[in-house]
């Protein structure tokens, strides 16, 4: 039996391989379009980097380096030149396949990096397989612009998978309406009426704020926002801010929020501060036609009717005075029950001068409106007669 040359004993050494296997090399050349793997046959293992990747501008140089181990998948055993084409991102597609159907089966929670962004949803990789995630399932509220989400690690589950049509749906809503409604039984356990807490504006309408307590929404009513007249939430609030309130009423899962704290409460004492014939100083906060009200303190408002303004007549409070304008009147009415207030600058001039009473009484008396009429209607009835004795003699003449 013959020896075997050299050259038969290192082309035995070589293995064989065949189209559409998974062979192990080891890089020993890497460029930033092509790496080239020792793959222990006669030919070198290409990977290009289309078939690395579908990610057209990538740098394999920042992904791979010399010496490291991978695996890939023969695409031809000979391309002409007597090398091995491969591919990776194929093999990685079809494991990814079946990680995308355990977890389908399994309902695991993946995790990926959001790659790309559409009018109708959202993309995402798992082992080169890219999973498509509605808008309407993208989160537990309405998302007017998905652009967020760009490049941001989601969690997620498959709801759909059909490897025939290439279709996997992914559903992140699922897992935060999970994650809300437990937050909402803890929550809905740990808090009472009564009980004060810190919240974040969620959302601001004509008619009050959505407070996020962590778990669940409260409502701060427009009318619980201050002791003080609030014209509008959205002059107060914004998406973000942090406040401070207490549950005023739960009803199922509703909370009642209110920042009308009772140790703040203006009208605390007021039969004392306010009582009729004090003297007090405020800001007048708005106009109307009949009149301005006053802040005479923070919450409280007190109304100054126009006849009350001065000793002149006014036809309008704005005639006057303007939003912002201080004054100093007196309280002349009060009403706890129906927390109103009255009051009048007129009151707080001086009385005029007993002289001027006089002159004017005297000026008064010395004038009869009766005398006073009957001679201009005496004076009239004799310009008639002239008048009709003038008319009758021309006629005669």
């Amino acid at each position: 039996m013959s020896e075997m040359s050299f050259e038969q004993m290192l082309n035995e050494s070589f293995k064989t391989i065949h189209t559409g296997e998974v062979v192990e090399g080891t890089v020993f050349s890497v460029k930033p379009d092509e790496i080239i793997l020792n793959i222990g046959c006669k030919a070198d293992g290409i990977l290009t980097r289309s078939e690395y990747t579908n990610e057209s501008n990538l740098d394999l140089t920042t992904v791979v380096k010399v010496g490291d181990t991978m695996e890939a998948k023969v695409l031809k055993v000979n391309d002409g030149e007597g090398q091995v084409i491969l591919t990776y991102k194929r093999l990685a597609a079809e494991k990814g396949n079946k990680r995308i159907e355990d977890a389908f089966n399994n309902q695991e929670v993946l995790k990926a990096k959001v790659t790309q962004v559409l009018d109708g949803g959202i993309c995402v990789m798992v082992d080169e397989v890219r999973i498509f995630i509605p808008a309407s399932l993208v989160s537990d509220t309405y998302e007017k612009d998905l652009n967020k989400y760009k490049d941001e690690e989601i969690e997620f589950v498959i709801t759909e998978y059909n490897p025939k049509r290439r279709r996997y749906i992914g559903n992140r809503r699922m897992l935060l309406t999970a994650e809300r409604d437990k937050a909402q039984k803890e929550l809905m356990e740990r808090i009472h009426v009564g009980d004060v807490i810190e919240g974040t504006i969620k959302n601001v309408t004509d008619f009050g704020a959505f407070v996020d307590l962590g778990g669940a929404d409260g409502l701060l009513h427009i009318s619980e926002m201050s002791w003080g007249r609030v014209e509008s939430p959205k002059k107060v609030f914004k998406s973000g801010d942090t406040v401070r309130a207490f549950i005023k009423d739960i009803q199922g899962n509703k909370i009642a929020l209110s920042m009308k704290f009772e140790d703040e409460n203006p009208w605390k004492d007021a039969d004392k501060k306010f009582a009729i014939g004090n003297i007090v100083t405020g800001k007048v906060a708005r106009m109307t036609d009949f009149g301005a009200f006053v802040e005479i303190e923070k919450g409280v408002d007190a109304l100054l009717h126009v006849s009350q303004i001065s000793k002149d007549h006014i036809e309008k409070p704005s005639d006057v005075l303007k939003v912002g304008d201080e004054v100093t009147a007196k309280i002349v009415d009060f009403n706890l029950d129906d927390k109103k207030i009255s009051l009048s600058i007129k009151a707080t001039l001086p009385e005029e001068p007993e002289e001027n009473k006089e002159d004017d009484d005297a000026e008064a008396v010395s004038v009869n409106i009766d005398e006073v009429i009957a001679a201009e209607a005496a004076e009239d009835n004799a310009a008639d007669a002239v008048e009709a004795s003038e008319s009758t003699e021309e006629s005669n003449e």
